[in-house]
Protein backbone atom coordinates (compact mmCIF):
# COMPACT_ATOMS: atom_id res chain seq x y z
CA UNK A 1 0.00 0.00 0.00
CA UNK A 2 1.14 3.79 -0.50
CA UNK A 3 1.77 5.90 2.71
CA UNK A 4 1.81 9.64 3.01
CA UNK A 5 5.27 10.87 4.73
CA UNK A 6 3.32 12.58 7.15
CA UNK A 7 -0.16 11.80 8.50
CA UNK A 8 -1.20 15.65 9.28
CA UNK A 9 0.23 18.59 10.61
CA UNK A 10 -0.21 19.74 14.25
CA UNK A 11 -0.16 23.83 15.18
CA UNK A 12 3.10 23.58 16.58
CA UNK A 13 4.64 21.56 13.89
CA UNK A 14 4.89 18.31 15.70
CA UNK A 15 4.36 15.23 13.06
CA UNK A 16 1.83 13.04 13.95
CA UNK A 17 2.78 9.60 12.11
CA UNK A 18 -0.06 7.59 10.63
CA UNK A 19 -1.54 4.61 12.13
CA UNK A 20 -0.07 1.19 11.36
CA UNK A 21 -0.84 -2.34 11.79
CA UNK A 22 1.46 -4.49 13.48
CA UNK A 23 2.64 -7.09 10.53
CA UNK A 24 3.20 -3.59 8.42
CA UNK A 25 5.51 -2.79 11.16
CA UNK A 26 7.61 -5.63 10.86
CA UNK A 27 7.77 -5.52 7.03
CA UNK A 28 9.07 -2.06 7.19
CA UNK A 29 11.55 -2.99 9.49
CA UNK A 30 13.07 -6.40 8.04
CA UNK A 31 12.80 -3.97 4.66
CA UNK A 32 15.14 -1.36 6.33
CA UNK A 33 17.66 -3.88 8.03
CA UNK A 34 17.74 -5.66 4.76
CA UNK A 35 19.39 -2.61 2.91
CA UNK A 36 21.40 -2.18 5.37
CA UNK A 37 23.33 -5.04 5.05
CA UNK A 38 27.00 -4.94 3.69
CA UNK A 39 27.74 -7.43 0.64
CA UNK A 40 31.42 -8.59 0.80
CA UNK A 41 32.95 -10.32 -1.73
CA UNK A 42 34.20 -13.77 -0.47
CA UNK A 43 37.99 -12.73 0.71
CA UNK A 44 40.75 -14.81 -1.81
CA UNK A 45 44.01 -16.38 -0.84
CA UNK A 46 47.27 -14.32 -2.62
CA UNK A 47 48.00 -17.56 -3.74
CA UNK A 48 44.56 -17.80 -5.83
CA UNK A 49 45.07 -14.38 -7.74
CA UNK A 50 45.74 -14.43 -11.33
CA UNK A 51 47.81 -11.48 -12.62
CA UNK A 52 46.11 -8.50 -14.31
CA UNK A 53 48.11 -5.49 -15.57
CA UNK A 54 47.27 -2.05 -14.98
CA UNK A 55 45.08 -1.30 -18.19
CA UNK A 56 45.39 2.99 -17.13
CA UNK A 57 48.98 2.41 -18.61
CA UNK A 58 48.02 2.53 -22.19
CA UNK A 59 45.53 4.51 -21.70
CA UNK A 60 46.65 7.67 -23.44
CA UNK A 61 48.64 5.03 -26.12
CA UNK A 62 49.40 6.22 -29.89
CA UNK A 63 50.72 3.07 -31.17
CA UNK A 64 51.79 4.52 -34.32
CA UNK A 65 53.33 7.90 -33.08
CA UNK A 66 57.29 8.36 -33.38
CA UNK A 67 58.93 10.50 -31.10
CA UNK A 68 62.76 11.86 -31.89
CA UNK A 69 65.07 11.58 -29.31
CA UNK A 70 68.56 13.25 -29.79
CA UNK A 71 71.71 11.56 -27.59
CA UNK A 72 74.80 13.90 -27.36
CA UNK A 73 77.58 11.14 -26.41
CA UNK A 74 80.58 12.22 -24.50
CA UNK A 75 83.61 11.04 -22.34
CA UNK A 76 82.97 10.34 -18.63
CA UNK A 77 84.83 8.81 -15.74
CA UNK A 78 86.73 5.76 -14.81
CA UNK A 79 85.38 5.69 -11.83
CA UNK A 80 81.66 4.97 -13.42
CA UNK A 81 83.10 3.20 -16.33
CA UNK A 82 82.06 6.18 -18.31
CA UNK A 83 85.44 7.01 -20.15
CA UNK A 84 84.94 5.31 -23.51
CA UNK A 85 84.56 6.50 -26.39
CA UNK A 86 81.29 6.27 -28.77
CA UNK A 87 83.62 4.14 -31.21
CA UNK A 88 84.38 1.32 -28.75
CA UNK A 89 81.01 1.40 -26.95
CA UNK A 90 79.82 -0.06 -30.74
CA UNK A 91 83.08 -1.89 -31.50
CA UNK A 92 82.09 -4.78 -28.76
CA UNK A 93 79.73 -7.48 -28.15
CA UNK A 94 78.69 -8.89 -24.88
CA UNK A 95 80.79 -12.13 -25.85
CA UNK A 96 83.79 -10.05 -26.03
CA UNK A 97 83.07 -8.49 -22.70
CA UNK A 98 82.87 -11.92 -21.51
CA UNK A 99 86.16 -12.43 -23.14
CA UNK A 100 88.17 -9.71 -21.91
CA UNK A 101 86.49 -10.07 -18.28
CA UNK A 102 85.19 -6.74 -17.86
CA UNK A 103 81.89 -4.79 -17.64
CA UNK A 104 80.39 -3.32 -20.73
CA UNK A 105 81.86 0.49 -21.56
CA UNK A 106 79.43 2.85 -21.19
CA UNK A 107 80.01 6.48 -22.53
CA UNK A 108 78.29 10.14 -20.47
CA UNK A 109 75.32 11.13 -22.31
CA UNK A 110 72.58 13.74 -22.58
CA UNK A 111 69.19 12.55 -23.82
CA UNK A 112 66.94 15.21 -25.22
CA UNK A 113 63.40 14.74 -26.02
CA UNK A 114 61.34 16.52 -28.75
CA UNK A 115 60.28 16.41 -32.56
CA UNK A 116 62.29 16.64 -36.11
CA UNK A 117 63.01 20.20 -34.95
CA UNK A 118 65.42 19.37 -32.05
CA UNK A 119 64.48 19.06 -28.12
CA UNK A 120 60.78 20.46 -27.11
CA UNK A 121 60.30 22.22 -24.08
CA UNK A 122 58.92 20.60 -21.01
CA UNK A 123 60.41 17.24 -21.82
CA UNK A 124 63.94 15.27 -20.51
CA UNK A 125 66.71 17.04 -21.51
CA UNK A 126 65.29 20.73 -22.65
CA UNK A 127 67.96 23.68 -22.25
CA UNK A 128 70.61 21.12 -20.47
CA UNK A 129 74.21 21.09 -21.86
CA UNK A 130 75.88 18.83 -19.56
CA UNK A 131 75.51 14.46 -19.30
CA UNK A 132 72.14 13.56 -17.74
CA UNK A 133 72.17 9.76 -18.48
CA UNK A 134 74.64 6.54 -19.64
CA UNK A 135 74.88 4.87 -23.23
CA UNK A 136 75.80 1.50 -23.69
CA UNK A 137 75.05 -1.71 -25.79
CA UNK A 138 72.43 -3.72 -24.80
CA UNK A 139 70.88 -7.77 -26.07
CA UNK A 140 72.85 -10.47 -26.16
CA UNK A 141 72.93 -12.28 -29.84
CA UNK A 142 71.89 -9.08 -30.79
CA UNK A 143 75.21 -7.39 -29.55
CA UNK A 144 76.76 -8.86 -32.58
CA UNK A 145 75.07 -6.48 -35.56
CA UNK A 146 76.42 -4.18 -37.00
CA UNK A 147 73.13 -1.70 -36.18
CA UNK A 148 73.21 -1.88 -32.04
CA UNK A 149 70.81 -1.71 -29.70
CA UNK A 150 71.38 0.72 -26.58
CA UNK A 151 70.27 0.84 -22.90
CA UNK A 152 69.95 4.74 -21.97
CA UNK A 153 69.39 5.10 -18.55
CA UNK A 154 68.75 8.52 -17.09
CA UNK A 155 70.69 9.70 -13.64
CA UNK A 156 68.70 10.14 -10.45
CA UNK A 157 67.19 13.26 -10.22
CA UNK A 158 67.88 13.89 -13.62
CA UNK A 159 63.77 13.22 -14.01
CA UNK A 160 62.10 10.25 -16.13
CA UNK A 161 60.53 9.52 -19.15
CA UNK A 162 57.14 8.04 -18.81
CA UNK A 163 57.92 7.36 -15.64
CA UNK A 164 61.22 5.58 -16.36
CA UNK A 165 64.58 6.13 -15.67
CA UNK A 166 65.94 3.22 -18.28
CA UNK A 167 65.49 3.50 -21.94
CA UNK A 168 65.63 0.42 -24.17
CA UNK A 169 66.21 1.29 -27.82
CA UNK A 170 66.04 -2.04 -30.65
CA UNK A 171 66.86 -1.76 -33.84
CA UNK A 172 65.70 -4.93 -34.66
CA UNK A 173 67.97 -5.88 -36.86
CA UNK A 174 67.81 -9.64 -38.20
CA UNK A 175 63.94 -9.01 -38.49
CA UNK A 176 63.07 -7.50 -41.79
CA UNK A 177 59.41 -5.50 -40.77
CA UNK A 178 60.71 -4.26 -37.81
CA UNK A 179 58.24 -3.77 -35.96
CA UNK A 180 57.25 -7.51 -34.79
CA UNK A 181 58.05 -6.84 -30.85
CA UNK A 182 55.88 -3.73 -31.12
CA UNK A 183 53.31 -5.53 -32.20
CA UNK A 184 53.43 -8.18 -29.88
CA UNK A 185 53.41 -5.81 -27.19
CA UNK A 186 50.65 -4.00 -28.66
CA UNK A 187 48.44 -7.46 -29.08
CA UNK A 188 49.21 -8.48 -25.84
CA UNK A 189 47.59 -4.76 -24.15
CA UNK A 190 44.47 -6.68 -25.46
CA UNK A 191 45.08 -9.69 -23.18
CA UNK A 192 43.97 -9.56 -19.81
CA UNK A 193 45.50 -13.37 -18.73
CA UNK A 194 49.22 -11.52 -20.12
CA UNK A 195 51.35 -8.50 -19.04
CA UNK A 196 52.03 -6.47 -21.50
CA UNK A 197 54.92 -3.07 -21.79
CA UNK A 198 54.63 -0.01 -23.40
CA UNK A 199 56.42 0.53 -26.57
CA UNK A 200 57.06 3.58 -28.82
CA UNK A 201 58.86 4.10 -32.41
CA UNK A 202 61.54 6.23 -31.52
CA UNK A 203 63.83 8.13 -34.83
CA UNK A 204 67.47 8.70 -33.24
CA UNK A 205 70.04 11.48 -33.68
CA UNK A 206 73.48 10.84 -32.01
CA UNK A 207 76.37 13.69 -31.83
CA UNK A 208 79.11 12.01 -31.20
CA UNK A 209 81.95 14.08 -29.20
CA UNK A 210 84.15 11.64 -27.20
CA UNK A 211 86.51 12.30 -30.42
CA UNK A 212 87.18 15.86 -28.81
CA UNK A 213 85.84 16.92 -32.17
CA UNK A 214 84.21 20.47 -31.10
CA UNK A 215 82.31 20.73 -34.59
CA UNK A 216 80.34 17.81 -34.42
CA UNK A 217 76.90 16.95 -35.68
CA UNK A 218 73.52 14.97 -34.68
CA UNK A 219 73.47 12.19 -37.23
CA UNK A 220 70.65 9.74 -38.29
CA UNK A 221 70.50 6.83 -36.76
CA UNK A 222 67.35 5.76 -37.94
CA UNK A 223 64.55 4.17 -36.16
CA UNK A 224 64.36 2.02 -33.15
CA UNK A 225 61.71 0.93 -30.66
CA UNK A 226 61.84 1.58 -27.31
CA UNK A 227 60.62 -1.03 -24.89
CA UNK A 228 60.11 -0.43 -21.41
CA UNK A 229 62.10 -2.05 -18.75
CA UNK A 230 60.80 -4.14 -17.01
CA UNK A 231 62.56 -3.72 -13.34
CA UNK A 232 61.20 -2.63 -9.94
CA UNK A 233 60.12 0.71 -11.43
CA UNK A 234 58.51 -1.31 -13.93
CA UNK A 235 56.61 -3.64 -11.80
CA UNK A 236 55.45 -0.68 -9.56
CA UNK A 237 53.96 1.27 -12.65
CA UNK A 238 52.13 -2.31 -13.78
CA UNK A 239 49.96 -2.21 -10.25
CA UNK A 240 52.61 -5.77 -9.19
CA UNK A 241 54.27 -5.62 -6.33
CA UNK A 242 57.99 -4.05 -6.52
CA UNK A 243 59.75 -5.83 -3.50
CA UNK A 244 58.97 -9.17 -5.11
CA UNK A 245 60.98 -11.91 -7.03
CA UNK A 246 61.85 -10.56 -10.67
CA UNK A 247 64.38 -12.90 -12.85
CA UNK A 248 65.26 -12.36 -16.32
CA UNK A 249 65.19 -16.11 -18.07
CA UNK A 250 68.92 -16.09 -19.97
CA UNK A 251 69.65 -19.33 -20.46
CA UNK A 252 67.38 -21.36 -17.80
CA UNK A 253 65.50 -25.05 -18.60
CA UNK A 254 64.31 -25.04 -14.76
CA UNK A 255 66.74 -27.54 -13.90
CA UNK A 256 67.71 -26.91 -9.99
CA UNK A 257 71.73 -26.46 -10.67
CA UNK A 258 72.74 -27.09 -7.00
CA UNK A 259 76.09 -25.37 -8.21
CA UNK A 260 75.03 -22.60 -8.77
CA UNK A 261 71.78 -21.45 -7.62
CA UNK A 262 72.46 -20.98 -3.94
CA UNK A 263 71.28 -18.67 -1.35
CA UNK A 264 73.44 -15.46 -1.42
CA UNK A 265 74.76 -15.98 1.56
CA UNK A 266 76.50 -19.17 0.73
CA UNK A 267 80.60 -18.93 0.46
CA UNK A 268 80.13 -20.04 -2.36
CA UNK A 269 77.53 -17.93 -3.99
CA UNK A 270 78.69 -16.82 -7.38
CA UNK A 271 76.51 -13.93 -8.46
CA UNK A 272 77.90 -14.11 -12.42
CA UNK A 273 77.49 -17.69 -12.97
CA UNK A 274 73.86 -17.03 -11.00
CA UNK A 275 73.22 -14.38 -13.73
CA UNK A 276 74.08 -16.49 -16.62
CA UNK A 277 70.94 -18.26 -16.05
CA UNK A 278 68.69 -16.08 -14.26
CA UNK A 279 68.90 -12.09 -14.40
CA UNK A 280 68.10 -10.80 -10.97
CA UNK A 281 66.05 -7.75 -11.53
CA UNK A 282 64.34 -7.85 -8.27
CA UNK A 283 64.70 -9.19 -4.03
CA UNK A 284 67.85 -11.38 -4.04
CA UNK A 285 66.36 -13.66 -1.48
CA UNK A 286 66.37 -16.41 -3.70
CA UNK A 287 64.75 -19.03 -1.03
CA UNK A 288 61.38 -19.26 -3.04
CA UNK A 289 62.79 -19.87 -6.03
CA UNK A 290 65.13 -22.65 -4.98
CA UNK A 291 61.85 -24.29 -2.92
CA UNK A 292 59.90 -23.89 -6.14
CA UNK A 293 62.49 -25.87 -8.55
CA UNK A 294 63.22 -28.23 -6.04
CA UNK A 295 59.43 -28.88 -6.14
CA UNK A 296 59.50 -28.70 -9.91
CA UNK A 297 62.37 -31.61 -10.53
CA UNK A 298 60.84 -33.81 -7.68
CA UNK A 299 58.75 -36.47 -9.34
CA UNK A 300 57.19 -37.46 -6.75
CA UNK A 301 55.52 -34.86 -6.49
CA UNK A 302 52.25 -34.73 -9.37
CA UNK A 303 53.08 -32.10 -11.67
CA UNK A 304 49.16 -31.09 -11.00
CA UNK A 305 50.14 -30.73 -7.00
CA UNK A 306 53.32 -28.42 -8.51
CA UNK A 307 51.16 -26.44 -10.54
CA UNK A 308 48.55 -25.69 -8.09
CA UNK A 309 50.96 -24.82 -4.99
CA UNK A 310 53.61 -22.41 -7.18
CA UNK A 311 52.09 -21.47 -10.40
CA UNK A 312 49.04 -19.93 -11.98
CA UNK A 313 48.27 -22.40 -14.83
CA UNK A 314 46.13 -19.57 -16.41
CA UNK A 315 49.12 -17.62 -16.81
CA UNK A 316 51.56 -20.66 -18.00
CA UNK A 317 48.94 -21.82 -20.50
CA UNK A 318 48.12 -17.69 -22.21
CA UNK A 319 52.04 -17.30 -22.35
CA UNK A 320 53.09 -20.68 -24.00
CA UNK A 321 50.00 -20.27 -26.21
CA UNK A 322 50.09 -16.42 -27.27
CA UNK A 323 53.88 -17.72 -28.17
CA UNK A 324 52.80 -20.82 -30.17
CA UNK A 325 50.45 -19.10 -32.38
CA UNK A 326 52.94 -16.22 -32.83
CA UNK A 327 55.68 -18.56 -33.63
CA UNK A 328 57.99 -17.06 -30.97
CA UNK A 329 60.22 -19.94 -30.68
CA UNK A 330 62.94 -18.31 -29.24
CA UNK A 331 61.20 -18.96 -25.71
CA UNK A 332 61.78 -22.38 -24.50
CA UNK A 333 64.76 -21.20 -22.19
CA UNK A 334 65.45 -17.55 -22.42
CA UNK A 335 63.22 -13.92 -23.84
CA UNK A 336 60.78 -14.17 -20.78
CA UNK A 337 60.58 -12.84 -17.18
CA UNK A 338 59.85 -14.85 -14.06
CA UNK A 339 58.04 -13.05 -11.55
CA UNK A 340 56.25 -13.97 -7.95
CA UNK A 341 55.14 -11.09 -5.29
CA UNK A 342 56.85 -11.01 -1.65
CA UNK A 343 53.93 -13.02 0.21
CA UNK A 344 53.25 -15.22 -2.70
CA UNK A 345 54.73 -18.68 -3.34
CA UNK A 346 53.14 -18.42 -6.88
CA UNK A 347 55.31 -17.64 -10.21
CA UNK A 348 54.20 -15.83 -13.15
CA UNK A 349 56.28 -15.79 -16.78
CA UNK A 350 55.93 -11.93 -18.07
CA UNK A 351 56.79 -11.81 -22.03
CA UNK A 352 59.94 -10.50 -23.11
CA UNK A 353 61.58 -9.99 -26.64
CA UNK A 354 58.96 -10.73 -29.45
CA UNK A 355 60.97 -10.15 -32.66
CA UNK A 356 61.08 -13.30 -33.35
CA UNK A 357 57.34 -13.68 -33.81
CA UNK A 358 55.55 -14.56 -36.90
CA UNK A 359 59.27 -14.88 -38.90
CA UNK A 360 58.29 -18.43 -40.56
CA UNK A 361 57.40 -16.78 -44.11
CA UNK A 362 60.38 -13.99 -43.88
CA UNK A 363 62.61 -17.13 -43.84
CA UNK A 364 61.00 -18.71 -46.33
CA UNK A 365 62.04 -15.52 -48.72
CA UNK A 366 65.41 -15.09 -47.93
CA UNK A 367 66.25 -19.01 -47.96
CA UNK A 368 67.14 -18.54 -44.56
CA UNK A 369 66.25 -22.46 -42.05
CA UNK A 370 64.87 -22.14 -39.24
CA UNK A 371 61.93 -22.51 -37.06
CA UNK A 372 61.52 -25.53 -38.60
CA UNK A 373 61.11 -29.08 -37.60
CA UNK A 374 60.59 -29.77 -33.63
CA UNK A 375 60.95 -25.70 -33.20
CA UNK A 376 56.92 -25.71 -33.27
CA UNK A 377 53.34 -26.31 -31.51
CA UNK A 378 54.65 -28.03 -28.04
CA UNK A 379 57.54 -29.92 -29.04
CA UNK A 380 59.46 -26.84 -28.93
CA UNK A 381 59.07 -26.37 -25.09
CA UNK A 382 59.98 -30.27 -24.62
CA UNK A 383 63.15 -29.41 -23.49
CA UNK A 384 62.65 -27.60 -20.52
CA UNK A 385 61.81 -29.32 -17.43
CA UNK A 386 58.99 -27.71 -16.53
CA UNK A 387 57.24 -27.43 -19.65
CA UNK A 388 57.97 -30.86 -19.98
CA UNK A 389 56.35 -32.25 -17.19
CA UNK A 390 52.96 -29.66 -17.67
CA UNK A 391 52.78 -31.45 -21.10
CA UNK A 392 52.56 -34.70 -19.75
CA UNK A 393 49.55 -34.19 -17.91
CA UNK A 394 46.47 -34.48 -19.72
CA UNK A 395 44.67 -32.13 -17.39
CA UNK A 396 47.48 -29.19 -18.57
CA UNK A 397 46.82 -29.84 -22.22
CA UNK A 398 43.15 -29.48 -22.20
CA UNK A 399 44.27 -26.07 -20.29
CA UNK A 400 46.50 -25.29 -22.84
CA UNK A 401 43.80 -26.18 -25.78
CA UNK A 402 41.20 -23.72 -24.32
CA UNK A 403 43.88 -20.70 -24.13
CA UNK A 404 45.29 -21.32 -27.46
CA UNK A 405 41.26 -21.33 -28.83
CA UNK A 406 40.43 -18.21 -27.07
CA UNK A 407 43.74 -16.53 -28.49
CA UNK A 408 43.08 -17.62 -31.95
CA UNK A 409 40.13 -15.96 -31.68
CA UNK A 410 41.35 -12.53 -30.68
CA UNK A 411 44.48 -12.90 -33.07
CA UNK A 412 42.20 -12.80 -35.92
CA UNK A 413 43.61 -12.07 -39.85
CA UNK A 414 41.51 -9.19 -39.71
CA UNK A 415 43.24 -7.86 -36.32
CA UNK A 416 46.57 -8.20 -37.33
CA UNK A 417 45.97 -6.59 -40.91
CA UNK A 418 44.84 -3.47 -39.34
CA UNK A 419 47.70 -3.25 -37.45
CA UNK A 420 50.23 -4.26 -39.82
CA UNK A 421 49.29 -1.68 -41.99
CA UNK A 422 49.16 0.94 -39.69
CA UNK A 423 53.16 -0.33 -38.78
CA UNK A 424 54.22 -0.55 -42.20
CA UNK A 425 53.07 3.15 -42.88
CA UNK A 426 54.82 4.37 -40.48
CA UNK A 427 58.13 2.32 -40.58
CA UNK A 428 58.87 1.27 -44.22
CA UNK A 429 59.72 5.10 -44.90
CA UNK A 430 62.50 4.85 -42.55
CA UNK A 431 63.77 1.63 -43.41
CA UNK A 432 64.19 2.24 -46.90
CA UNK A 433 66.29 5.60 -46.31
CA UNK A 434 69.91 5.65 -45.20
CA UNK A 435 71.08 4.81 -42.45
CA UNK A 436 68.96 1.50 -42.21
CA UNK A 437 68.36 0.98 -45.88
CA UNK A 438 71.77 -0.40 -46.09
CA UNK A 439 71.06 -2.96 -43.74
CA UNK A 440 67.55 -3.91 -44.90
CA UNK A 441 67.28 -8.08 -45.27
CA UNK A 442 64.42 -7.74 -47.24
CA UNK A 443 63.57 -5.27 -50.68
CA UNK A 444 60.79 -3.39 -51.01
CA UNK A 445 58.64 -5.46 -52.77
CA UNK A 446 59.17 -8.75 -50.65
CA UNK A 447 58.33 -6.28 -47.23
CA UNK A 448 54.67 -5.47 -49.31
CA UNK A 449 54.27 -9.14 -49.93
CA UNK A 450 55.55 -9.95 -46.56
CA UNK A 451 52.86 -7.80 -44.78
CA UNK A 452 50.53 -9.32 -46.22
CA UNK A 453 51.16 -12.49 -45.13
CA UNK A 454 51.90 -12.10 -41.65
CA UNK A 455 48.07 -11.97 -40.93
CA UNK A 456 47.26 -15.70 -42.00
CA UNK A 457 50.23 -17.26 -39.54
CA UNK A 458 48.08 -17.40 -36.82
CA UNK A 459 46.15 -20.08 -38.16
CA UNK A 460 49.13 -22.12 -39.73
CA UNK A 461 50.46 -21.85 -36.98
CA UNK A 462 47.79 -23.30 -35.14
CA UNK A 463 48.33 -26.02 -37.66
CA UNK A 464 51.44 -26.79 -36.35
CA UNK A 465 50.36 -26.61 -32.77
CA UNK A 466 47.40 -29.47 -34.08
CA UNK A 467 50.17 -31.58 -35.62
CA UNK A 468 53.07 -31.69 -33.03
CA UNK A 469 50.33 -33.20 -30.52
CA UNK A 470 50.48 -36.54 -32.72
CA UNK A 471 54.19 -36.40 -33.16
CA UNK A 472 56.92 -38.29 -30.94
CA UNK A 473 58.77 -35.57 -28.71
CA UNK A 474 61.94 -34.75 -29.65
CA UNK A 475 65.55 -36.08 -27.92
CA UNK A 476 68.77 -35.45 -27.30
CA UNK A 477 71.82 -37.95 -29.00
CA UNK A 478 74.35 -38.70 -27.02
CA UNK A 479 77.95 -38.15 -27.99
CA UNK A 480 79.25 -41.86 -29.27
CA UNK A 481 81.52 -43.93 -27.67
CA UNK A 482 84.56 -45.53 -29.32
CA UNK A 483 84.38 -49.29 -27.49
CA UNK A 484 87.60 -51.15 -29.09
CA UNK A 485 87.26 -51.37 -33.34
CA UNK A 486 83.31 -50.12 -32.54
CA UNK A 487 81.64 -47.06 -32.10
CA UNK A 488 78.37 -46.82 -30.15
CA UNK A 489 75.78 -44.30 -30.45
CA UNK A 490 72.86 -44.05 -28.16
CA UNK A 491 69.97 -41.18 -27.58
CA UNK A 492 67.35 -40.31 -24.88
CA UNK A 493 63.82 -41.94 -25.28
CA UNK A 494 61.27 -39.80 -27.50
CA UNK A 495 57.67 -39.59 -26.12
CA UNK A 496 53.99 -40.16 -27.42
CA UNK A 497 51.18 -38.34 -25.97
CA UNK A 498 48.92 -41.61 -27.09
CA UNK A 499 51.78 -44.18 -25.53
CA UNK A 500 52.23 -45.58 -28.57
CA UNK A 501 55.38 -47.49 -29.61
CA UNK A 502 57.91 -45.58 -30.89
CA UNK A 503 60.82 -46.82 -33.34
CA UNK A 504 64.26 -45.24 -34.05
CA UNK A 505 66.13 -44.90 -37.51
CA UNK A 506 69.93 -43.96 -37.61
CA UNK A 507 71.94 -42.70 -40.38
CA UNK A 508 75.80 -41.45 -40.37
CA UNK A 509 77.09 -39.35 -43.37
CA UNK A 510 80.11 -37.43 -44.19
CA UNK A 511 78.44 -34.57 -45.27
CA UNK A 512 75.35 -32.58 -43.64
CA UNK A 513 73.41 -33.33 -46.85
CA UNK A 514 73.14 -36.73 -46.02
CA UNK A 515 74.53 -37.48 -49.88
CA UNK A 516 77.43 -39.85 -48.80
CA UNK A 517 75.48 -42.25 -46.23
CA UNK A 518 78.07 -44.72 -44.97
CA UNK A 519 75.42 -46.48 -42.50
CA UNK A 520 71.92 -46.75 -41.71
CA UNK A 521 70.14 -48.55 -39.83
CA UNK A 522 65.26 -48.60 -39.79
CA UNK A 523 63.01 -50.11 -37.32
CA UNK A 524 65.08 -49.98 -33.77
CA UNK A 525 63.02 -50.60 -30.77
CA UNK A 526 65.76 -49.02 -28.27
CA UNK A 527 67.63 -45.96 -28.17
CA UNK A 528 70.96 -47.07 -29.51
CA UNK A 529 72.99 -49.11 -31.83
CA UNK A 530 76.75 -49.84 -32.86
CA UNK A 531 78.22 -50.32 -36.10
CA UNK A 532 82.42 -50.43 -36.66
CA UNK A 533 84.47 -47.27 -35.54
CA UNK A 534 84.94 -45.19 -38.96
CA UNK A 535 88.30 -43.76 -40.18
CA UNK A 536 89.31 -40.62 -38.78
CA UNK A 537 87.23 -37.72 -40.18
CA UNK A 538 84.36 -35.29 -39.63
CA UNK A 539 80.57 -37.68 -39.08
CA UNK A 540 76.79 -36.33 -39.15
CA UNK A 541 74.83 -38.41 -36.94
CA UNK A 542 71.19 -38.32 -38.26
CA UNK A 543 68.31 -40.13 -35.98
CA UNK A 544 64.75 -39.45 -36.00
CA UNK A 545 61.88 -40.83 -33.82
CA UNK A 546 58.36 -42.54 -36.35
CA UNK A 547 55.50 -43.71 -34.32
CA UNK A 548 52.65 -46.01 -34.78
CA UNK A 549 50.72 -43.74 -37.12
CA UNK A 550 54.01 -42.92 -38.91
CA UNK A 551 54.38 -39.49 -37.67
CA UNK A 552 58.16 -38.55 -37.41
CA UNK A 553 60.25 -36.29 -35.26
CA UNK A 554 63.73 -35.26 -35.23
CA UNK A 555 66.12 -34.82 -32.69
CA UNK A 556 67.21 -31.98 -30.95
CA UNK A 557 70.02 -31.27 -32.03
CA UNK A 558 71.27 -29.40 -34.90
CA UNK A 559 74.43 -28.20 -37.41
CA UNK A 560 74.63 -25.22 -38.03
CA UNK A 561 75.30 -24.03 -41.25
CA UNK A 562 75.33 -20.24 -43.29
CA UNK A 563 72.13 -21.21 -44.92
CA UNK A 564 71.10 -21.96 -40.92
CA UNK A 565 69.99 -25.11 -38.68
CA UNK A 566 70.44 -28.03 -40.13
CA UNK A 567 67.81 -30.20 -37.87
CA UNK A 568 68.00 -33.47 -36.17
CA UNK A 569 71.80 -34.30 -36.25
CA UNK A 570 75.18 -34.37 -34.10
CA UNK A 571 78.33 -33.55 -35.91
CA UNK A 572 81.57 -35.53 -34.76
CA UNK A 573 85.35 -36.17 -35.10
CA UNK A 574 86.92 -39.45 -34.99
CA UNK A 575 90.50 -38.52 -34.18
CA UNK A 576 93.65 -40.24 -35.55
CA UNK A 577 93.88 -42.38 -32.44
CA UNK A 578 90.44 -43.58 -32.20
CA UNK A 579 88.79 -41.10 -30.11
CA UNK A 580 85.69 -39.35 -30.75
CA UNK A 581 85.07 -35.59 -30.21
CA UNK A 582 81.88 -33.55 -30.43
CA UNK A 583 81.63 -30.47 -32.68
CA UNK A 584 79.98 -27.91 -30.13
CA UNK A 585 78.12 -24.76 -31.52
CA UNK A 586 78.13 -21.56 -29.61
CA UNK A 587 75.87 -18.87 -30.64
Amino acid sequence: MTMSLFAGCIGNGDVVPEEKNESTDTEEQAATEASQEIKKADSRDIDQVHLRDKDSLYENDDDTSVVTMYLTVSKGNSSENTDHTWEEINSYSVYDYEEMGVDRYQAAALLQIGDENGPTEGMVGYGENVPNATVQIRGQTSSRNAQKNYKIELKKNKGTWRGQRTINLNKHMTEGMRFRNKLAYDLLKGIPQLISLRTQFVHLYVKDTTDGSADAEFEDYGLYTQVEQLNKTGLKNHGLDSNGQLYKINSFEFYRYEDVIKLQDDPSYDSAAFEKLLEIKGSTDHRKLIQMLEAVNDYSIPIDTVLEEYFDEENITYWMGFQILMGNVDTQNRNVYLYSPLNSDIWYFIPWDNDGSLMRPEYKITGFSDQKSWESGVSNYWGNVLFQRCLKSERFREKLDEAILDLKEYLSEERLGTMIEKYKTVVKPYLYEMPDVFYAPLTSEQYDELAAALPEEIEKNYQLYVESLSKPMPFYIGVPAAVGNKMKINWDNSYSFDAEDITYSVEIAKDYLFQDVIYTQDGLLIPETELELPEAGQYFIRVRAANEEGNTQDAFDYYVTDEGKQYGMKCIYVTEDGQIEEDIYEE
